[in-house]
């Protein structure tokens, strides 16, 4: 029970903002963000794993045992309905735009190397149209589609490109679980992760661009949850042999056992007070 977690030491936002600003204005961060930060536009799609396994519970009957699990309830409906419907309807709950928030364009507008969105919405790259020089990578399933690799690359228009082009790119936008734009690729399933979970210890399913731009830097997480052991996992792998400073909000959460651990674990200063206030306070 959360009650039994040992305390955690939340920073005050006015101490580390500083050092915070100081290293985004010297390429020293990577942001990292989750669906916390969809949630500050107030979208009218999940901005948790809860609601989106809500989500998919209102469209198909679930048994019991899947219900409230997302990666569960996408299981069942790729292996009752095929794959196609399972993301079918990851395009439908997706579908509605979210529109780029003040942190959107505050990252969009540094020119940073590297900044990760684990969420499926496209806000990111909305906020991305004026910038030149930039392009995405996202994760996508080998389970359904036969396919031996583990990422696809798109450019700033949209269209896919050569894995390898990414090197080449100011800035690259890395969405793991994959993004309703531009085409729907969705990383859910249990079976999604099977072969992800089994090698990502030894970093394959992470692109090369990404463990390159990592090296020497620390990562800023913003909107993230570490209450599930999947996210936990993606998100070692993902600052893996990163150098830090690594910085979380947290302050409003009511963190489990799991997630102090794992905050400790990682060096992650968490910082006290709400996302939207520090935003605010961020972008200022």
């Amino acid at each position: 029970m959360n009650a039994a977690a040992p305390a955690l030491h939340l920073a005050d936002p006015a101490t580390v903002l500083p050092a915070i600003r100081k290293c985004l204005a010297e390429e020293r961060l990577v942001p990292f963000l989750g669906a916390g930060v969809a949630a500050l536009s107030a979208p009218a799609i999940p901005t948790d794993y809860e609601t989106l396994a809500a989500a998919l519970g209102k469209r198909v009957a679930l048994p019991k045992r899947a219900r409230g699990n997302p990666w569960a309830a996408a299981q069942y409906i790729e292996s009752s309905r095929h794959r196609s419907t399972l993301d079918s309807l990851l395009r439908e709950i997706f579908a509605a735009p979210v529109e780029p928030g003040p942190l959107h364009h505050f990252l969009a507008g540094l020119h940073l190397p590297l900044i990760v969105d684990a969420w499926y919405d496209g806000a990111m790259r909305g906020a991305m149209d004026g910038v030149l020089d930039w392009g995405e990578i996202q994760g996508i399933t080998r389970a359904a589609i036969g396919e031996d690799r583990w990422f696809r690359a798109y450019d700033r228009k949209g269209a896919e490109t050569p894995t390898v082009n990414a090197g080449g790119w100011a800035t690259l936008l890395y969405k793991p679980h994959g993004s309703v734009t531009p085409v729907g690729n969705f990383l859910l399933a249990d079976s999604d992760y099977v072969e992800v979970l089994t090698e990502i210890d030894i970093q394959n399913p992470i692109p090369d661009a990404v463990r390159l731009r990592r090296q020497g830097r620390g990562f800023l997480f913003l909107g993230c949850r570490f209450h599930d052991q999947l996210l936990r996992t993606y998100a070692r792998q993902i600052m893996k042999r990163s150098r830090g400073p690594h910085f979380a909000v947290m302050g409003d959460a009511d963190l489990t056992k799991n997630e102090i651990r794992f905050l400790r674990g990682q060096g992650i200063i968490p910082i006290a007070g709400g996302l939207a206030e520090f935003v605010t306070q961020l972008v200022a």
